[in-house]
């Protein structure tokens, strides 16, 4: 909505420079009128800018195959991502890791998956704890980390019984990045994304992912080399991968040093407050 009424303001006003930011889709998830209203109202925001910014390549493909924008006014910073991520703030944190087990009395041995987000349908976290249930051992917990928004955790435990000290829902956090650094794999089971700015978050950490194979995860996450990616909505491919991260330590720490390394290359944030700077400079006259 303030999309709309910003960008009609500024086109009936002959504002000059008129931006609208894309980083997701709400009706990608939806079907039928409702659908077809919520990407008309994109369409019209798009026709009344004079640039849309993208949060990831193959996001701007999407809206582009789907005819929402045009090339010339589509513009994507960099590699992806709207602020890129803090490398000084998402490292690898002995320390960190150490309390956070501590705290939920986790061994230091046992393997550790991270839902970090928003807990709604849409992201998936249903599949997961059901993906999770079915791999449940004293070698592996799941943390969910986020604001409960659909009310999840009774759903979750309605679907898998009382997951007991292995699954944990740790609410809203200021300091995600602890629990990036206690954990060894963050999933990211969504059904839409404009990129997934947590799987770089978790990256600069050490942590690899396991996370949808969707336009805007793709291009935070390289299948086999920072990650391992499935098909939305597939509980056994989620599983899958889960087990292959849980039993083969070796992968799972080739991923995570491989995964930081891309971070760092590509999305620190330093050089995306760059481009932004860069981006202002060329169109305000």
């Amino acid at each position: 909505k303030a999309g709309l009424l910003a960008m009609l303001a500024a086109w009936m006003l002959r504002v000059p420079l008129r931006i609208h930011t894309f980083t997701g889709q709400v009706w990608v998830t939806k079907t039928g009128f409702k659908r077809f209203l919520l990407k008309q109202i994109d369409c019209l925001m798009a026709s009344l800018t004079t640039h849309n910014l993208v949060d990831s390549p193959s996001q701007r493909q999407f809206l582009l195959d789907e005819k929402v924008m045009f090339p010339n006014k589509s513009i994507v910073f960099a590699h992806g991502s709207i602020s890129g991520v803090d490398i000084d703030r998402f490292k690898p944190d002995q320390e960190a890791k150490s309390d956070i087990r501590q705290q939920l009395n986790v061994s230091i041995d046992t393997t550790i998956f991270l839902f970090i987000g928003r807990l709604t349908r849409d992201k998936g976290v249903l599949d997961l704890a059901i993906a999770f249930n079915s791999i449940i051992a004293g070698d592996a917990h799941l943390f969910f980390v986020g604001p409960d928004e659909q009310n999840m955790q009774v759903e979750i435990k309605h679907l898998v019984g009382n997951p007991g000290e292995y699954m944990h829902f740790i609410g809203h956090t200021d300091k995600p990045e602890s629990y990036m650094a206690a954990a060894d794999v963050l999933c990211l089971p969504s059904y839409r994304e404009g990129f997934g700015t947590v799987v770089i978050e978790a990256a600069a950490t050490g942590v690899p992912a396991i996370a949808s194979r969707i336009y805007g995860i793709t291009d935070a996450v390289v299948d086999g080399k920072t990650g391992l990616l499935h098909e939305p909505h597939d509980v056994n491919a989620i599983k899958s991968c889960m087990q292959n991260m849980m039993n083969n330590r070796a992968l799972r720490l080739k991923l995570g040093e491989q995964a930081r390394v891309r971070a760092v290359k590509e999305f620190d944030s330093k050089a995306m407050t760059q481009e932004w700077v860069n981006f202002y400079r060329e169109n305000i006259h």
